[in-house]
């Protein structure tokens, strides 16, 4: 299932930081592309580094939440962002869903980092805090409907059972992950990072919520 759009009839404000956090985002790929491996490899968050001078590469769990692999990568991760992110700003309040999707983004980083402290390997990407969206969007608005492509058409299907699937996929995916020990040595996608930005904004969702947000009626 790809999701496509939804209803954003509920929806009671602009969702400026979305729109910012979409902008910052292409803008950092741009200087990427600009720039090339030598400033992906300076900002983006590198474990073993990190591990060998945490106070000198902080600014990198950061950083390497605006950064992206490919214009697949970048789309994607906009994607989901623009789909699901309005209505989790629009019950947050603007202040608080900025301070929420970093936090998702760092709890996002060091889930991935737990388990493979010593890996070389650049690790970028808005997933782990996009995903921290996604479980905070399962909290509140479990019954929305979102609008997916499937072999049928586009389809109006609720939001428990898309972001149910993306979870149920992205956890079996880590499992697999951990299990082969040669995944510190090459490339590929931190699927431990996207369950823990997830698991975290979920857990998160249920302090920063409104009451609104306990509607089931309402759609993201």
């Amino acid at each position: 299932m790809f999701p496509l759009g939804d209803d954003d009839s509920t929806r009671r404000s602009t969702p400026f930081v979305t729109y910012a956090l979409i902008a910052i985002n292409v803008v950092v790929f741009l200087l990427e592309l600009q720039n090339g491996d030598e400033f992906i490899r300076q900002w983006s968050f590198v474990p073993a580094r990190f591990a060998a001078d945490p106070a000198g590469n902080l600014v990198t769990i950061f950083t390497a939440m605006f950064m992206h692999g490919s214009w697949m990568h970048l789309g994607g991760n906009m994607l989901y962002l623009w789909i699901f992110g309005d209505n989790v700003e629009d019950n947050f309040g603007h202040a608080k869903y900025l301070f929420f999707y970093l936090l998702a983004g760092i709890a996002a980083t060091f889930a991935q980092y737990l388990i493979m402290p010593d890996a070389n390997i650049p690790n970028l990407g808005a997933s782990g805090a996009i995903a921290g969206v996604l479980g905070a969007y399962l909290l509140m608005f479990p019954q929305g409907r979102v609008n997916v492509l499937m072999r049928g058409g586009v389809v109006a299907v609720p939001a428990i059972i898309v972001l149910g699937l993306w979870f149920a996929l992205q956890l079996f995916s880590s499992v697999g992950s951990i299990a082969d020990t040669s995944g510190t040595e090459g490339g590929g996608v931190a699927f431990m990072a996207h369950v823990g930005g997830f698991v975290a904004g979920f857990l998160m969702a249920f302090l920063f919520r409104s009451g609104g947000g306990t509607n089931p009626r309402i759609s993201a």
